[in-house]
């Protein structure tokens, strides 16, 4: 007895048109929408996130905000296409019906002309990326221990900050005072837990711990009032150790040092 074995009908092949303008690709609109959207993100990139950074009170902050700036603004294109090719496919190529999809759609391909343009695009701007931050590190270490400078010793302990100003009568505060353009060395160390000293308008933020000392330089040159913080948990009352810098003129330093009985050096 023969026995019949019926193979599966294939699947049918789409119309042509359908197949012809799937293999074409949705080329155009894709490109209008990463342009669009590339130059929102650029405007976003140049002016928002320098912003949200908020005033810069150092040279070191400054620079901290140029770079933000600048990788965002290197990143855009990227995500603008990624955000195009998604917001494309989901409105255009979004299922609509109220039953479920077919089973037979195009198959995944690949493009190789896309993929290879894809790497070298990303690797371009990877590489550009690293140069930058090692030219923009370069003048950034230089600074790091400046000629002769004003030093404060920083201690942190749950949960406040304590100043030391060594050359000035040893005199102490806890808030910290300093003159305007006169390059600071804060020696930062802990009586407890590790904290992380923290001024942020200022670009500083190095860590306290206990039984070593950690070094790191500023100069102010801007006139104001800014913020202390510790930027490490530690502890139920982490988010209240702050405190205040007052950034003043250097005659109105000297006054505020001899009215807490300490001296000019």
């Amino acid at each position: 007895m023969t026995q019949t074995t019926i193979e599966p009908t294939p699947p049918a092949p789409p119309p042509p048109h359908e197949e012809s303008a799937w293999r074409r690709g949705p080329y155009g609109p894709i490109l209008l929408l990463w342009i669009v959207i590339s130059a929102v993100l650029v405007v976003f990139g140049a002016i928002v996130p320098s912003r949200l950074l908020g005033p810069a009170a150092s040279p070191e902050m400054r620079e901290i905000k140029s770079t933000v700036t600048a990788f965002t603004i290197a990143a855009a294109p990227v995500a603008g296409l990624v955000w195009a090719i998604a917001l494309y496919s989901l409105f255009r190529w979004r299922y609509k019906g109220k039953e479920p999809p077919p089973e037979g759609a195009p198959p995944l391909r690949r493009n190789s002309k896309v993929e290879s343009t894809w790497v070298a695009v990303t690797s371009a701007l990877c590489l550009f990326l690293l140069v930058w931050g090692l030219v923009v590190s370069q003048p950034a270490g230089a600074r790091s221990v400046p000629v002769n400078p004003m030093t404060v010793g920083v201690t942190g302990n749950q949960w406040t900050w304590n100043f030391t100003y060594p050359r000035n009568g040893n005199i102490q505060s806890d808030q910290l005072y300093l003159p305007l353009n006169v390059p600071v060395q804060f020696n930062v160390s802990s009586k407890d837990v590790n904290h992380s000293f923290w001024i942020v308008e200022m670009g500083v933020k190095v860590d306290a711990n206990n039984s070593e000392i950690t070094h790191v330089s500023v100069t102010p040159d801007r006139l104001g009032t800014y913020t202390v913080k510790c930027a490490e948990l530690c502890g139920i009352y982490h988010s209240y150790m702050e405190t205040e810098v007052h950034v003043v003129s250097p005659a109105d330093f000297a006054v505020w040092v001899r009215a807490n009985g300490g001296s000019i050096a």
